[in-house]
């Protein structure tokens, strides 16, 4: 097995080597740039590491790999769009960069050029991988259009959202996870093992992003705290909040909806740490992290393949950034 760093470079080398037409720019240039500007390239991580894992060579996993990197970064394109979002990873986000207008045919773009990645692929394995990524797709546009569907009602349960949360987010790494293991040629189970493992891990580190935003170190988080109560987010913590609330507390809370200062954020994590549900956030993220264990147990993979999942699951629910 390689380490983290080493997947990571072979991906980052793959997305320098994009062979972008020179015309039209106006398309091209907003997807190298959205790709250059970075971030944790976890998911085609995943997927070389598992196809290793299963045996498989990592050359013939690439496309895929960055398939998956291209299709992830197209929906935080369209979602900064939605979201009305000015910065994406410390830099303007497309729409502020250029215009919406671009942003949309760009982020097309990127989903069909995703295809196109994904189906170099030899001929027995094609209908799988395409089946298995077309649906992860239709998947997470069904996530979205639950936290689109949160954004206007108050009565939202925890159940609802950790479902919203599986399908925006963890399904994406599940999909890597057992895609890797697809083109080394596993078998079912562990392709479906593997899936497994990704999606509990995907529902840890989110809601390992949920307590960052509210309790992390703005100095290593990369960013001020406090951003989804500024933004009225529903979010693990804020439902949890809202359910276990006396009547005063539920009516400060959506009494401060809409508003945007310091004083809010200070005031609602003063309400969350009241009631407890950062150290119940920490207990539901432990919970899937044993999950994702346990799924890792139950997989057939080398030592070292084994300590590797092992080591980053765990590290992702102590990550600080």
């Amino acid at each position: 097995m390689k380490t983290q760093k080493e997947y990571i470079d072979i991906i980052n080398k793959a997305v320098a080597e994009i062979p972008y037409p020179e015309s039209p720019r106006g398309l091209y240039e907003p997807i190298a740039y959205t790709l250059d500007c970075g971030g944790k390239r976890m998911r085609p991580m995943l997927l070389l590491a598992s196809c290793e894992a299963c045996g498989g060579r990592i050359d013939d996993a690439v496309s895929q790999a960055l398939g998956l990197e291209m299709f992830h970064n197209f929906t935080l394109l369209h979602d900064d769009v939605m979201d009305r979002a000015d910065m994406r990873r410390g830099k303007p986000t497309v729409h502020r960069r250029w215009n919406e207008s671009t942003a949309i045919l760009s982020g097309d773009a990127m989903l069909t050029m995703a295809g196109q990645l994904m189906s170099v692929a030899p001929d027995d394995r094609l209908a799988d991988v395409m089946a298995l990524f077309n649906g992860t797709a239709m998947e997470i546009y069904e996530g979205q259009q639950y936290d689109m569907d949160f954004e206007s009602r108050q009565d939202v349960t925890v159940a609802e959202y950790i479902e919203m949360i599986r399908l925006k987010t963890s399904v994406l790494l599940g999909c890597a996870c057992e895609m890797g293991a697809l083109m080394a040629g596993a078998s079912d189970e562990v392709r479906k093992a593997f899936y497994r493992y990704g999606v509990a891990l995907g529902l840890a580190f989110q809601l390992q992003d949920d307590w960052l935003d509210t309790y992390g170190d703005p100095a290593v988080f990369g960013k001020n705290i406090g951003g989804d109560i500024l933004n009225d987010k529903k979010t693990y913590l804020l439902i949890t909040a809202m359910n276990r609330a006396d009547d005063e507390s539920r009516h400060r809370i959506e009494s401060l909806i809409g508003t945007r200062s310091d004083e809010k954020v200070a005031e609602v994590k003063s309400i969350y740490d009241r009631l407890g549900v950062a150290d119940e956030c920490r207990t539901l993220i432990e919970s899937y992290l044993a999950e994702t264990l346990r799924e890792l147990d139950s997989i057939d993979i080398p030592a070292d393949a084994k300590a590797f999942f092992r080591d980053y699951a765990e590290r992702s629910i102590t990550r600080q950034s």
